[in-house]
């Protein structure tokens, strides 16, 4: 099976997102400047749900293709699910989404052709079913709650940080709430461009 990854753009003090997050948890009071780098060079990346194209730097554009082509199955909070209206029924990415939750939404209960999967047993079951739907490709988990709880139970094994040479001072923190022992990373990879410094780090289990 795949590795269960995660990627954000992050301000320089640990944010990624405005305090008031927007309908793709990045937009608002600030948090715009973390994707200012979607729209800051000559290579154009386009979204794999063919609604949106992007202008970037190659090294970025490289980095989000490689991510897209890579992916399986997106898992994500309910509250994210929420805030972005199910993204009306087709995520960016274009792949089938896991969605942790307490109750499933009465309204995409059943509903045939639906991309969404509901678990209401917690992350760790939301996981194994990512990488059952995801098969040989990587289950991306796509929600700061999510992400923390996939680290506590040991279940992250990759981290790519798109670190933005801004300082939010509030907002949300992808780092937050996890109370449990240092962990060590290792640095896989770097790509450093004018916009941000793409990171991507392997968790040493």
């Amino acid at each position: 099976m795949g590795k269960v990854t995660t990627g954000f753009s992050m301000s320089l003090d640990g944010f990624v997102a405005g305090p008031n997050d927007g309908p793709d948890n990045s937009l608002g009071d600030g948090g715009e400047r973390l994707f200012k780098w979607y729209f800051s060079g000559d290579a154009t990346h386009e979204v794999p749900s063919g609604t949106g194209t992007f202008k970037m730097s190659k090294e970025g554009a490289d980095t989000i293709d490689a991510a897209s082509r890579s992916a399986g199955v997106l898992v994500t909070a309910r509250r994210t699910f929420d805030i972005a209206h199910a993204w009306g029924g087709k995520h960016p990415m274009n792949v089938p989404i896991v969605v942790v939750t307490h109750r499933v939404p009465r309204e995409w209960a059943n509903q045939p052709g639906s991309p969404f999967t509901f678990v209401t047993d917690g992350v760790e079951s939301a996981i194994e079913m990512a990488k059952q739907i995801a098969g040989d490709k990587t289950v991306v988990v796509g929600a700061p709650s999510v992400v923390q709880q996939c680290l506590k139970a040991g279940l992250m094994d990759e981290i790519h940080i798109d670190l933005i040479p801004a300082l939010l001072f509030d907002g949300v923190r992808l780092f937050d709430h996890l109370g449990i022992q240092p962990m060590d990373l290792e640095i896989t990879e770097v790509d450093t461009t004018a916009q941000a410094v793409h990171i991507t780090f392997r968790v040493l289990k």
